[in-house]
């Protein structure tokens, strides 16, 4: 008896923790390099390998380096055609100039607008 109370303890045990992990995940990242400097939300973003973070609670995109956030901005989000097939990541201007304007995650039938940029779709 006290054996299969033992298994049923450790079997809400994993599954609470498991709920937990769940939970902690509501939001997507993806690695992403910048060929070139690019702004984000009037931050300049030098050209380089980071990890694009969405968290769905806030609707923000971080763009981050090492464990540090180096940007960040709001979005809102617009229906695509189809799914992502892979990370697309769209930019507007030239040079000094770039800005990022969307970004969709690989599978996801919605483009993540930056907030006070004009996307082109």
């Amino acid at each position: 008896m006290k054996t299969i109370l033992n298994r049923i303890t450790l079997a809400l045990l994993i599954t609470s923790l498991a709920g937990i992990a769940a939970f902690a995940a509501s939001g997507k990242k993806e690695k992403v390099n910048f060929p070139t400097s690019i702004k984000v939300n009037g931050t300049v973003v030098s050209k380089g390998d980071y990890e694009l973070k969405f968290d769905e609670a806030t609707k923000e995109i971080s763009i981050v380096k090492d464990g540090k956030v180096i940007a960040k901005a709001a979005t809102s989000s617009t229906k695509r055609d189809r799914k992502a097939k892979s990370m697309e990541v769209r930019t507007s201007g030239s040079g000094d100039e770039t800005q990022l304007t969307s970004v969709a995650f690989p599978g996801s039938d919605e483009n993540l607008v930056l907030s006070g940029s004009q996307a082109k779709q």
